[in-house]
C-alpha cells in the first residue's frame, strides 16, 4: 500500500514544481497539500474504501484548483501580464486530470451508484475536458435501464454538441430500452419540437420567413444548410419564377402574404405530424398512464401547431375513453376549467362548468375518493372566495354534496368528521349535534374521532359551569361510556384522556372509570401489545391523582392480566427506579418484581434483559448484576445480540 500512495505521490512532483516556480503556493502550503493527497491516498487504498472517501477527496481538489485558479489571476494582475495571453503549463491542467482519475477509481468501485456517475458527468459537462463523450458510454453501459442517463446523453448532443442525429438516435435507442418511462417519451417530444422551433427561428433570420425580405445573395453555408433540411420546408429557390406583368412588375401582394404563411405553416405542419407520431407510441407503449397524456396535453397547448383544435380533441376522447372510470380524470378535467379563472364566482361559467364536471364524474364513479376530491375543491373555492356573496352559495352546494355522499353510502370517516365540523365553524351546533348522534349510533358506531366531537360538543355546558349538576355528570358518564365500549381500545387514547380529564376531580367516577380500564384491558387482551397502552396512562393518572400507593395498587391488577404490556411494564419500572434512586427500599423491590414479570413475558427481548443488568450494576449489586447477566446469556436464543458495556 505505501509503495503504491509514494508512486502517486511521485507523479506530482512535476506539478508542484510548477506551481512553486510561478509563485502560485509557497513551499509551506505545497508541503501542506502533499500531506493531505497523502492522507486521502491512504484512505482510497484500504480494503473497503468508502464512498464518502471519495468524494472527500474530490471535494479537497476542487477547492484547491479553484484557489490556484485565483492566485494565478492575481499573480497575472500583478505582473502586469493579465492582458497577455500566457501559455499554459503542467499545473494548469494537473488538477481537472486528478479529480477526473478520482471520479474514474469511484466510479469503477461504485458502479450502480447512479448519482456518483451524474456527479462525474457534471463535471465533465462543466470543465470540458473533452471525455464526456467516454464517460457517456460507460454509464450508459452500466445503466441502460435509467431513463434520465439517455435523456442527459440527447441533451448534451443537442444543446452542446448542436448533433440533432445523434441525439434523436439516442432517444430512440433510449424508448428502446425503456419503453415505459414517461419522461423519456415527453423530452423525445419537447427535443423535436425545439428542434422545429430553432429551424423555423433560422429560416425567418435568412429572410424567407413571414414579414422578412428574399435575401439575393446566401453564403455556401445558408445553402448547405438549406440542402441537408430540404424536406422541412418548400425554398423559394425551387418555386418557378414569380409572374411579371407587362410592366416588369411583381404579383400582387396578396399572392406573397399568401405564399410566405404558405412557407411559415409548414412547420406547424412538420410539428403537428411529430406531435401525433410520437403520442401514438406512448400510447402504445404506457396505455394506462394518465399523467403522460396530461403531459402530453399540456405540451400540445403551449405549442402553437397546426391541427392542434383537432388533437386536443382526440387526446381529451382518449382519455375520457380509457380513464372515465378514474376518479383522478375527473378531478384533472375540472380543475382545468378553472385554468386561467382570476375571480372565484360561484355563478361564473368557469365554476359552473366545473361543477357539471364533477356531477357528471359522480354519475361515472360513485365513490369516496370521488367525492373526496369534490369536497375538497369546493373548499378551495370557498376559501378563495374571501367571504364575498357567493360563499353562501358555495357552502350551500358543499352540504348538498356531503348529503349526497352520506346518501350514497361513500361517507368515509374522514369525510363524516369533515362534515361536522363544517357545521360547528357554521356555527349550527344543533345541526353538528344531530349529524354526530346518527353516525355514531349507525355506521361510525367505532370512530374515535366523531365520538370525541359529539362528547365535546355535549361537554360545552360541563366546561361554562363552574359546579356542573349531578344530572349532567351521569349523562356525560354514560355518553364516554357509551363510546369507550364500541371504541377499539387501541384506537381509544384521546377519549379515555378526555374521560379522566373530565372527572379528575369526581373521585366516584373517577374510581368507576379505572375499574372500566382494567376490565377493557383484559376484555381487550388478545396476547399481542397494543401500540396505545391504557394500563400505562391510568396508572399514571391515579399516581398523579391519588399517590404512589394507590397506583401500586392499580398496576398489580394489570400485572395480574395475560401480557399487559411491555410499555406498561417500563413505565411501572421507571416510577418504582426513581423512588429507589431516593432511597425507598420498598420500590427497589417493587422495581426487581416488575423487572422478574416483565422477562418471563417477553423472555426474548433482548433490549430488555439489558436494561435489566444497567438496573442491577447502578442499584443492586455485582452478584444480582451476575446473575441477570447469565441467565440472559442462558434464555436468549440470539444469546449473541446480548452484549453489555464494561
Amino acid at each position: 500500500m505505501a509503495d503504491v500512495v509514494q508512486y502517486r505521490l511521485e507523479r506530482m512532483v512535476e506539478e508542484l514544481d510548477d506551481l512553486e516556480r510561478r509563485g502560485i503556493f509557497t513551499r509551506a502550503e505545497i508541503s501542506e497539500i502533499v500531506k493531505q493527497r497523502r492522507k486521502f491516498e491512504y484512505r482510497l487504498k484500504r480494503p473497503s474504501p468508502l464512498k464518502q472517501d471519495f468524494l472527500a477527496y474530490i471535494d479537497y481538489e476542487s477547492q484547491l484548483d479553484e484557489l490556484r485558479r485565483l492566485r494565478r489571476k492575481a499573480v497575472s494582475f500583478q505582473s502586469g501580464e493579465e492582458k497577455k495571453k500566457k501559455k499554459k503549463s503542467i499545473s494548469d491542467y494537473a488538477g481537472v486530470a486528478k479529480i477526473v482519475e478520482i471520479y474514474r477509481l469511484a466510479t469503477r468501485r461504485f458502479k450502480g451508484d447512479i448519482s456518483l456517475w451524474f456527479k462525474y458527468l457534471e463535471f465533465c459537462r462543466q470543465k470540458r475536458n473533452g471525455r464526456m463523450k467516454k464517460v457517456l458510454a460507460q454509464v450508459i453501459r452500466f445503466h441502460p435501464k435509467v431513463a434520465e442517463v439517455w435523456i442527459y446523453a440527447a441533451a448534451w448532443e443537442f444543446d452542446r454538441n448542436l448533433n440533432v442525429a445523434a441525439a434523436r438516435a439516442l432517444m430512440q435507442n433510449g424508448l428502446r430500452v425503456c419503453p415505459n418511462s414517461e419522461d423519456l417519451w415527453v423530452e423525445y417530444l419537447r427535443m423535436e419540437l425545439t428542434y422545429l422551433n430553432k429551424l423555423k427561428v433560422r429560416r425567418v433570420a435568412l429572410g424567407e420567413g413571414e414579414g422578412s425580405l428574399v435575401r439575393d445573395q446566401k453564403s455556401v453555408e445558408d445553402e448547405q444548410w438549406k440542402d441537408e433540411n430540404k424536406e422541412l420546408f418548400m425554398s423559394l429557390d425551387d418555386k418557378q419564377e414569380k409572374d411579371k406583368d407587362k410592366d416588369g412588375s411583381d404579383v400582387e401582394d396578396d399572392d406573397e402574404d399568401a405564399s410566405a404563411s404558405e412557407r411559415v405553416d409548414i412547420f406547424k405542419e412538420k410539428g403537428s405530424n411529430v406531435l401525433q407520431a410520437i403520442y401514438g407510441g406512448a400510447l402504445e407503449a404506457l396505455p394506462s398512464s394518465f399523467d403522460l397524456r396530461r403531459r402530453f396535453l399540456e405540451i400540445l397547448e403551449a405549442t402553437d401547431l397546426a391541427h392542434s383544435d383537432d388533437i386536443r380533441n382526440t387526446i381529451l376522447s382518449d382519455l375520457k375513453r380509457d380513464f372515465s372510470s378514474d376518479p383522478e380524470y375527473w378531478n384533472w378535467l375540472a380543475r382545468n376549467e378553472m385554468n386561467g379563472c382570476l375571480s372565484v364566482e360561484f355563478a361564473s361559467p368557469q365554476m359552473q362548468k366545473a361543477i357539471q364536471v364533477f356531477e357528471e364524474g359522480l354519475q361515472t364513479v360513485t365513490s369516496s375518493s370521488m367525492f373526496e376530491m369534490y369536497i375538497k375543491f369546493l373548499m378551495e373555492a370557498i376559501e378563495r372566495s374571501n367571504g364575498d356573496d357567493s360563499s353562501g352559495e358555495f357552502i350551500s352546494h358543499l352540504i348538498s354534496v356531503y348529503e349526497n355522499a352520506e346518501g350514497t353510502g361513500c361517507l368515509t370517516e374522514e369525510l363524516a368528521n369533515d362534515y361536522v365540523s363544517l357545521y360547528l365553524k357554521l356555527g349550527r351546533t344543533d345541526d353538528a349535534l344531530t349529524l354526530v348522534e346518527k353516525l355514531c349510533s349507525g355506521k361510525f358506531a367505532g370512530s374515535a374521532k366523531l365520538w370525541l366531537s359529539r362528547v365535546s360538543i355535549e361537554t360545552r355546558s360541563l366546561s361554562s359551569n363552574s359546579t356542573p349538576s349531578k344530572a349532567d355528570l351521569h349523562s356525560t358518564f354514560d355518553l364516554l361510556s357509551n363510546a369507550l365500549k364500541n371504541v377499539p381500545i387501541a384506537e381509544s387514547e384521546s377519549l379515555w384522556l378526555t374521560a379522566f380529564k373530565i372527572f379528575a376531580e369526581q373521585k366516584k367516577y373517577f374510581d368507576k372509570l379505572v375499574e372500566m380500564s382494567i376490565l377493557s384491558v383484559a376484555k381487550g387482551n388478545n396476547g399481542s401489545d397494543p401500540l396505545f397502552s391504557l394500563a400505562s396512562v391510568v396508572v399514571k393518572l391515579v399516581l398523579q391523582a391519588k399517590g404512589i400507593h394507590r397506583a401500586r395498587e392499580i398496576y398489580k391488577r394489570f400485572v395480574a392480566l395475560q401480557r399487559p404490556g411491555l410499555v406498561f411494564y417500563k413505565d411501572c419500572i421507571e416510577i418504582e427506579t426513581n423512588l429507589a434512586s431516593q432511597g425507598d427500599k420498598d420500590s427497589l423491590r417493587n422495581a426487581r418484581k416488575l423487572y422478574e414479570s416483565a422477562v418471563a413475558s417477553y423472555s426474548q427481548d433482548v433490549e430488555l434483559w439489558k436494561d435489566y443488568y444497567s438496573f442491577e450494576t447502578k442499584m443492586g449489586t455485582s452478584e444480582t448484576a451476575n446473575g441477570v447477566y447469565w441467565r440472559a446469556r442462558k434464555t436468549l436464543k440470539e444469546s449473541a445480540d446480548f452484549v453489555v458495556g464494561s
